[in-house]
C-alpha cells in the first residue's frame, strides 16, 4: 500500500467536467417561524468545499497526485472561492477556463442535526455551460496528451459534450469516465467506466425503478455492447463494487466501509483512486480494492469529503 501511494505522487492527472462549489450552512432548529410554518435555523457554521468534478480533483490531490482541473469557473465570487479552494491544495486552474457569461454552479445545503432541511442551487441552463472548443479545444488536447490520467466527470450540467469526449479520447493515454446516462452522450471506448448502480441500469437500457436484484450479467453485456469500455466498475453502495472486463463479470468486492454517514462524493473517490492505482500498475482487482478502501473512509464522513493516505493505511490495517 505504501509503495502504491508513493507511485501515485509522480502521476499527472487532468480532471475535466462539471465543477461546482458546495456550501454547507449548519445549525440547530428549536422553533417554528411565526411568519410561516417553517423551521428557524440558528446558524453556527458555514463552510464551502469543492464539489462535482472539483471534488474529484481534490480526491486525487489528497492522495498525492499532481492535478489540474478544467471546467466552467465563472468570473464571479463563487468562482473565485472555488479557484481559491483548489489553489490552496495546489490544484492548477488555467485562467482560460474562467468564463463570464454564466455563473459558477453552486449548491448550498442547509442542515440541522445532520439532517438536510433544504438545498439552494444557483446555476443556468445546461446549454449555457458548453465550452467553445474552437477557442479552448487545442488547449484541452495539449493538456490531455501531457497527462498520465484523464478523468471526465459528467454531472449533467453541460460542460461535457460529445465533441469534448471525442477530443479527449483522441489524446488521452488513459481515459476514465464517470457518466451521466440521462444526457445520452457517447461515452464509448474509455479505459475505465465507473457508473453507480442506477447509472449502470440506465446505460444498459434498463429501468432504474426495478426492485428486482441487480441483473449483473445483463447490465455488463449491454454496457460492453454499447460503449466498449476496457474496464467497467459499478459501485453498488452497501453491496460493494462489481468489476467486469471483456464483457464478462469478474467479481464483486464487498464494501470496506465500517460506518456510513454520507455517500456524497463516494463516486468521485472511486474514480480518482481506481484510475490512479491502475495507471500505477495495479491489477484491476488490486486497484478496486484500493478504491474500495478510499471510498470506505469517505462515506464515514458527513458531507463532500476526501481521503488521505494515512486514513487508507489505517483502514487497511
Amino acid at each position: 500500500m505504501k509503495d502504491l501511494l508513493e507511485q501515485i505522487k509522480s502521476l499527472r492527472v487532468l480532471v475535466i467536467g462539471d465543477v461546482m462549489l458546495d456550501r454547507y450552512i449548519i445549525g440547530e432548529v428549536s422553533r417554528i417561524s411565526p411568519e410561516a410554518p417553517v423551521p428557524v435555523l440558528a446558524v453556527r457554521e458555514e463552510r464551502s468545499v469543492a464539489g462535482g468534478a472539483a471534488n474529484v480533483a481534490l480526491n486525487l490531490r489528497s492522495l498525492g497526485a499532481n492535478v489540474e482541473a478544467i471546467g466552467w469557473f465563472g468570473q464571479d465570487e463563487r468562482g473565485d472561492e472555488l479557484v481559491e479552494i483548489l489553489g490552496n491544495q495546489e490544484i492548477q486552474v488555467d485562467q482560460s477556463f474562467r468564463f463570464s457569461s454564466v455563473p459558477t454552479i453552486s449548491k448550498s445545503r442547509v442542515t440541522a442535526s445532520n439532517q438536510q432541511i433544504c438545498r439552494v442551487d444557483r446555476e443556468s441552463s445546461i446549454d449555457q455551460y458548453h465550452p467553445d472548443l474552437n477557442i479552448v479545444g487545442n488547449l484541452i488536447s495539449e493538456k490531455a496528451s501531457q497527462a498520465d490520467v484523464v478523468i471526465v466527470s459528467d454531472y449533467g450540467k453541460g460542460f461535457v459534450t460529445n465533441q469534448l469526449l471525442a477530443l479527449v479520447r483522441e489524446n488521452a493515454s488513459f481515459l476514465a469516465v464517470d457518466p451521466k446516462p440521462s444526457r445520452l452522450l457517447d461515452y464509448s471506448m474509455p479505459d475505465l467506466l465507473t457508473p453507480n448502480r442506477l447509472e449502470a441500469l440506465e446505460l444498459a437500457g434498463l429501468s432504474r425503478e426495478t426492485r428486482d436484484p441487480f441483473p449483473q450479467e445483463e447490465v455488463v453485456t449491454q454496457i460492453f455492447d454499447k460503449f466498449s469500455p476496457r474496464l467497467l466498475a459499478v459501485t453498488l453502495g452497501g453491496e460493494g463494487m462489481l468489476l467486469a472486463k471483456q464483457g464478462k463479470v469478474e467479481c464483486t468486492i464487498p464494501t470496506a466501509a465500517r460506518e456510513v454517514f454520507d455517500v456524497s462524493g463516494a463516486g468521485d473517490t472511486v474514480i480518482a483512486s481506481l484510475s490512479m492505482a491502475l495507471v500505477a500498475g495495479q491489477s484491476f482487482e488490486q486497484a478496486a480494492g484500493f478504491a474500495n478502501l478510499a471510498a470506505g473512509v469517505v462515506v464515514g464522513k458527513v458531507g463532500t469529503a476526501n481521503v488521505s493516505p494515512e486514513e487508507i493505511i489505517a483502514l487497511s490495517s
